[in-house]
């Protein structure tokens, strides 16, 4: 009989069981790396006929031409509001943001992007606006003006290519991969489906996967799911803990999404501060940028022998 092979999910992704890779190491011994994913994005008022809003923005009720003006302007809350409260909770533990930032963020709220430069945080692309989502029906075509589109403006602002992608909603058609290698972006914060880095596949480049931990992500657990966030904030503790138990053997990654919109809200922010604290109190915690984990993972140390 033919042994069966392991079932593959997809062409940018070969299957690899984590007990059999050789054994990751982190800067100074850490055993987990942390890397705090902000996702900045504008919600558009009344998004064009034909794009693809994420859920939270979907038109709702019986009158479909309105816009849901609750949605668009709790997002922009973030964007008034909440990043600012956020960026004071990451100063006070010293975690530096990796900010994925829609082209309309970048280019209008220049506020932001000054103060996210000032803490040295790293800006990677994310989308044209916050109110539009890739999707299978666009062109090959229409998705790369769109990949270009939101790269060329997060580059204008930052001074320099930005080396990373976290897709609006972790969303990806089934070229995005290789047109972002191909575009020369590094690594990607989309796919939720590991613990360490790892390659994708692509004909053109290399480009790195930095696994998302999709069930910690705020708006997917507390604002899709309902989990309440005193329950949010200890699953993330849970987690950070059973990671650095696990990274002992081999080190583990935590790339945590955080939304200002959501999180940056009064009421919420104690849960994030907490959060915050109890992984910079950890002696065996890297915080980092995506592209230093990135570096790193490329780099000569990342597997040799402690």
């Amino acid at each position: 009989m033919t042994e069966l092979q392991p079932a593959i999910q997809s062409e940018y992704v070969s299957w690899s069981a984590l007990p059999t890779r050789p054994r990751l190491t982190w800067p100074g011994g850490a055993k987990l790396a942390v890397c705090v994913l902000l996702h900045l994005e504008h919600a558009e008022f009344l998004p064009p006929a034909g794009t693809v809003p994420p859920n939270s923005l979907v038109r709702r009720g019986p009158y479909p031409a309105l816009s849901d003006i609750h949605s668009t302007s709790v997002n922009e809350y973030g964007n008034r509001v909440g990043i600012f409260r956020v960026m004071d909770a990451l100063d006070t533990h010293g975690v530096r943001a990796t900010a994925a930032i829609d082209a309309v963020v970048a280019s209008r709220y220049s506020e932001i992007v000054s103060r996210c430069r000032e803490r040295s945080w790293e800006l990677i692309g994310h989308a044209t606006t916050g109110s539009r989502l890739l999707t299978q029906s666009m062109t090959e075509a229409e998705e790369l003006a769109y990949l270009r589109n939101a790269l060329d403006a997060v580059a204008e602002v930052a001074e320099r290519r930005p080396r990373g992608w976290a897709g609006l909603d972790y969303t990806e058609t089934t070229r995005t991969a290789r047109l972002l290698a191909e575009l020369g972006v590094d690594y990607v914060c989309d796919w939720p489906n590991d613990e360490q880095p790892y390659d994708l596949v692509v004909p053109t480049g290399r480009l790195t996967s930095l696994p998302v931990a999709i069930h910690l992500d705020d708006v997917f657990t507390h604002y899709k799911r309902g989990i309440p966030m005193d329950r949010w904030a200890r699953s993330v503790r849970e987690a950070f803990d059973q990671l650095v138990i696990d990274g002992a053997g081999s080190g583990r990654l935590l790339v945590l999404g955080l939304h200002p919109w959501l999180v940056g809200h009064p009421f919420r922010i104690g849960h994030v501060e907490r959060v915050l604290a109890h992984m910079a109190a950890s002696p065996d915690v890297w915080l980092a940028t995506g592209s230093e984990v990135v570096d790193w993972f490329r780099g000569p140390d990342a597997y040799r022998s402690a």
